[in-house]
């Protein structure tokens, strides 16, 4: 089949929102759709409790949060759509970060009790910078919520959305009757707890004033949507794809995704609009789909996603060409040729061999530790990626070991945990002590817990009191010998032997930089 048409059919996207806003539920239920799976994890039975497809690491089975991005794809209407499901919570931001890097289009999931959240708008800022195309979802309106027209207000004000509503609810928390989809002029009536696999029951109207409305709702209720329909009609602009598609008019549905309400009409518009595989930017050249040479860039790792057999994969997003089994593609970080036997496409934790592979989806490549976030793949031409960040770390722990006996698993260990890029290591020259870095606290209690399960290495944190971590350049070797000799005590080299300084203060980091102005201190690592 042609490129071009396999091209056509992809759509590549990511889920973002605040921690519990649905986002993992959400991405069942559309899994659902696809026939990818028959039942949803977040069914509980009273002999077993289900857990959530899409999260695959027993740490997040035990607190119920996404820590690693998960994979999966399915089909749906002819089209081969990827989904990426990032992880909510703010300590794992930066995966998210990078994730964001590889998709086409994001669904932004909102809480209709909370509205808009820190995290949702810190995630969609970053959308906003790409001019990624985003689609709102409010959900859980099944629950007693924010009025509707407010909830659009602060979608618009918080997060500088132009909000264009495709669907409107009939109600909310008791009184939820279901949504009129203004983009099919469909009326859709809610079942609450609904069998997952029944079908929604849809009443085609095409005209509000049809006296069946008032038959199906009810006469207030009836009176309210059209009143309300009315505002929209006169406040809202209609759904202007182009503005969509640069990122100047998000769509917004309303549902309820715990009990599959509304989801479908929502992955059907998406379907229509969202956009295909997009062009790339790299530092030499934008990278459009549709070329013939493949090229493609790794923006995320992941240790063990099978703890018995102590796999590490390397998340590649194909950007132009065909990816094809066994053929030898250029590494352009190490300068040399590599070929893969038996890439994977996703199912969650479930995967398969793939022998073909085409811009927008995402492979999985088996690494022996060639791999680190960022690295291109080419067909021999230098190319490098832009945008895929590494921050400096803003808590910070020595790592003591409780056993000493396990210090070849504990380095072992360390070395690919941080290969993910969850977590920096440092190494403090003048004692040789290892510290960990993370943008948030609860990554110190996830590479703990794998540490224990995946390398069998027993390890305590204490406590180090820093600032921040940066990276240093200079021009003046005499300077630079000198900065090192003043400042040994507050030096460490990063995993890949970078020098870093470590600030204790902010005060501290002020006085380095006045007393020597010929070094430069960066807060994030280009690595």
């Amino acid at each position: 089949m042609s490129q071009s048409i396999e091209i056509g059919k992809r759509k590549t996207f990511g889920i973002v929102s605040h921690p519990d806003a649905g986002k993992t539920t959400l991405t069942e239920k559309l899994l659902l759709f696809g026939g990818a799976i028959q039942e949803a994890g977040a069914v509980k039975s009273n002999k077993i409790k289900k857990h959530a497809t899409s999260d695959f690491m027993e740490i997040e089975r035990q607190r119920g949060i996404s820590v690693a991005t998960s994979v999966m794809a399915f089909e749906y209407r002819d089209k081969k759509i990827n989904i990426l499901d990032t992880p909510g919570h703010k300590d794992f931001s930066e995966d998210t970060y990078r994730t964001l890097t590889a998709v086409d289009s994001a669904i932004v999931v909102i809480d209709v009790a909370k509205g808009v959240e820190t995290q949702t708008e810190n995630l969609v800022k970053v959308c906003r910078m790409r001019k990624t195309p985003m689609i709102v979802f409010i959900n859980k309106l099944d629950r007693e919520g924010k009025d509707g027209f407010d909830l659009l207000d602060e979608v618009e004000t918080k997060l500088g959305f132009k909000t264009c509503p495709l669907s409107w609810p009939i109600g909310m928390g008791q009184r939820f009757q279901g949504v009129y989809n203004l983009y099919e002029k469909k009326l859709v009536l809610f079942r609450p707890h609904s069998k997952q696999k029944d079908a929604e029951e849809v009443i085609v109207i095409d005209d509000l004033n049809n006296s069946l409305l008032e038959e199906t709702v009810g006469d207030a209720a009836a009176q309210e949507l059209r009143e309300e329909v009315e505002v929209i009609t006169e406040v809202y602009p209609s759904l202007d794809i182009e503005a969509y598609l640069e990122g100047r008019l998000q769509p917004v549905f309303f549902g309820s995704a715990i009990n599959n309400f509304g989801v479908k009409e929502m992955l059907d518009c998406f379907v229509d609009i969202a956009p295909n595989p997009l062009p790339r930017e790299t530092e030499e050249r934008i990278v459009e789909p549709d070329e013939n040479k493949f090229t493609g860039f790794v923006f995320k790792i992941h240790a063990n996603m099978d703890p018995k057999h102590r796999d590490r994969i390397a998340f590649l997003r194909i950007c132009s060409g065909i990816f094809k089994r066994n053929t030898n593609y250029f590494h352009v970080r190490q300068e040399k040729k590599i070929k893969f036997s038996n890439p994977t496409a996703f199912m969650a934790a479930k995967k398969s061999v793939v022998d073909e592979a085409y811009p927008g989806d995402i492979v999985g490549l088996y690494d022996s530790g060639n791999f680190k976030i960022g690295d291109s793949l080419t067909e021999g031409e230098k190319l490098h990626f832009k945008g895929i960040p590494s921050f400096s770390p803003e808590q910070f722990r020595y790592v003591v070991n409780k056993d000493p006996l396990k210090t070849k698993q504990l380095n072992k260990g360390l070395d690919q945990l941080m290969d993910e890029g969850v977590a920096q290591l440092f190494t403090v020259q003048s004692t040789n002590r290892k510290i960990i870095g993370t943008v948030g606290a609860l990554q110190f209690d996830v590479i703990q817990y794998r540490l224990k399960n995946e390398y069998g290495a027993s390890v305590d944190y204490e406590p180090v009191n820093l600032h921040k971590a940066c990276w240093i350049t200079y021009e003046d070797g005499a300077k630079y010998e000198d900065f090192k000799l003043k400042r040994k005590r507050d030096l460490a080299q990063d995993v890949e032997g970078n020098l870093v300084f470590l600030a204790e203060s902010a005060w501290s980091l002020k006085m380095a930089q006045e007393n020597h102005p010929e070094i430069g201190f960066h807060f994030t690592s280009e690595g």
